[in-house]
């Protein structure tokens, strides 16, 4: 077998945005684009040669192609083992699960998360570390500048590897082990939640569950663990075969496109409760009849019913959040006496805490939770943690959140999208936001006096690095906040998100509507940032 040497030039703009470099599909499929950009990774984290690696993919178009590409680089770089799921299949938790199970080097995982696939879809790629979870700041930016400086890349000539059943295979040095994607992650669920107890509750035909999988990678996991080993109905999991193109969806699990499982959760006759799943499984939807739980509020109830299940009895070290996320974990952790942690969004900044055993549970309000079974958000784990306390509590998911509302206060919150803006506008109403919200401490707005106005940065507790420029933050005096940030998670355009928070703690107030109870923060926010009047639409893409 030879290994090539091949000439080669820079691309530009392959920097990653979140950890991972998003582009369309017909990007991706240039000539030399992803070579160029799996030889810098290669570059960055110090060549491959002995290593272990864990390669896997959300089965979104062009996956096939590309892990058949990156197969043959590893060998050529010299990597001694390479984990693969079958089919080249491979969950985000699970393959963090993986690296951290068989000790690898790291992980190159293809994915464009809750993105849309197909042909004129979009793709991804990012590397993760030794710990499981995204690369850090450091290496990200590595990456980055090897793709700047890149001449060659090397990969070896040779036939595309069989990936269809487990199987060990030699390829040149490389020993490639082909295993199945859903076995060692259904495992380690086991050993969290107490699955004879909630196989007991959905076998006494007191509850039913719909999970929907948006044709995504969770599909295949989710059968195993929901019908085969927690005895679900079939039919359970539906849209449950992952496809390229997602069936034509967006595998986002929000109300706006995961709208056939809100349609079911809103029928006289609806199940007991639904979640979905994104692209490649590592955010999460919970509902329950004619309910929606925040994420915001999901991670706070998770974090104040841990004791009930068995992986977390023993306590939690601290919780963190994303600075976005609401506050309503923060008072979960007051209640408690645990440190809770503010981190800029991105998973990679829970990484350290985790490590160092600072905290147990963290989440963001992107649909994410997680825990320090994994370095990644981990969408199943979120769904069987709420079947794990609903197993113990017996109530209605509604009850249980208005109960936690009860005893906690409620923190009504709300999340604007506006995809696709064009980036210039975009950057120029985030730069003139900047300069109006850092003179704004002590002045009032409409009925709310600002307590302070900033541009929020992060210093990690754990290794002093500093992260600056992660959003723009308006608080006021009662507690209510509006956040404006840019996301690094689209491929065309930009994307602006407006957080908008408010506190109540009187439950005679917490039946009100979402929407109308954040009225005046919300004309606040349109108003300051004039994003009507900058897009030219007449309100949000997606509200959450």
């Amino acid at each position: 077998m030879n290994i090539h040497t091949v000439d080669s030039t820079p691309f530009e703009g392959q920097k990653p945005g979140t950890s991972v470099l998003r582009k369309r599909v017909t990007v991706f499929r240039q000539a030399r684009y992803l070579e160029n950009f799996i030889q810098a990774l290669f570059n960055a984290i110090g060549g491959g040669e002995g290593k272990t690696l864990v390669v896997g993919c959300d089965g979104r178009f062009y996956n096939q192609e590309a892990i058949q590409i990156i197969i043959r680089m590893a060998a050529a770089q010299g990597v001694a083992r390479l984990l693969v799921g079958k089919s080249g299949l491979l969950s985000t938790p699970a393959a963090s699960n993986l690296i951290r199970k068989h000790k690898a080097d790291g992980g190159i995982i293809l994915s464009a998360s809750h993105n849309p696939g197909g042909p004129d879809g979009d793709f991804g790629i990012k590397f993760n570390g030794p710990n499981g979870g995204p690369a850090s700041e450091q290496v990200s930016a590595a990456i980055y500048h090897e793709t700047g400086r890149i001449r060659a890349y090397r990969i070896l000539e040779a036939d595309d590897i069989a990936l269809g059943k487990p199987a060990e295979i030699t390829l040149d040095r490389t020993r490639i082990h082909i295993i199945n994607p859903v076995t060692d992650y259904a495992d380690l669920m086991e050993t969290l939640f107490d699955f004879p107890r909630i196989r007991g509750m959905i076998e006494a035909g007191m509850f039913n569950i719909c999970f929907d999988a948006m044709h995504a990678i969770t599909g295949p996991y989710a059968y195993e663990i929901l019908e085969r080993r927690l005895g679900a109905l079939p039919g359970t999991v539906i849209n449950a075969t992952p496809l390229s193109d997602f069936g034509g969806g967006h595998p986002d699990p929000n109300l706006t496109y995961a709208h056939e499982l809100v349609e079911i959760m809103n029928r006289p006759t609806a199940p007991d409760l639904g979640a979905a799943s994104d692209g490649d499984g590592d955010r999460n939807m919970i509902l329950g009849k004619r309910f929606f739980v925040t994420p915001s509020d999901s991670i706070a109830i998770l974090a104040a019913n841990a004791h009930l299940v068995p992986g977390y009895r023993s306590g939690l070290a601290g919780v963190a959040r994303s600075m976005p996320t609401s506050q309503a974990l923060d008072r979960v952790a007051a209640r408690f006496g645990i440190p809770c942690f503010e981190t800029p969004t991105g998973w990679k900044f829970f990484g350290n805490l985790l490590d160092s055993g600072k905290i147990t549970l963290c989440g963001e309000e992107s649909f994410g939770s997680g825990s320090d079974h994994l370095r990644e958000k981990d969408g199943v784990w979120a769904v069987l943690f709420w079947l794990n306390i609903l197993a113990v509590r017996r109530q209605p998911v509604e009850q249980i959140v208005r109960e936690h509302w009860a005893a906690f206060g409620r923190n009504f919150y709300t999340r604007h999208d506006y995809e696709q803006v064009e980036s210039g506008i975009a950057a120029q109403m985030m730069e003139e936001l900047r300069d109006r919200i850092t003179t704004l401490s002590g002045r009032k707005i409409g009925d709310y006096k600002v307590a302070y106005g900033d541009d929020f940065s992060y210093q990690d507790p754990v290794d002093q690095s500093v992260t600056e420029h992660q959003g723009l933050r308006l608080g006021f005096t009662d507690g209510s906040r509006i956040v404006f940030r840019l996301s690094g998670t689209g491929t065309e355009g930009a994307t602006l998100r407006i957080y908008i928070e408010k506190y109540i703690a009187d439950p005679a107030r917490h039946g009100e509507d979402t929407q109308e109870a954040l009225k005046d923060l919300i004309e606040i926010a349109n108003k300051l940032s004039g994003v009507l009047t900058r897009t030219g639409r007449g309100g949000p893409t997606v509200i959450t």
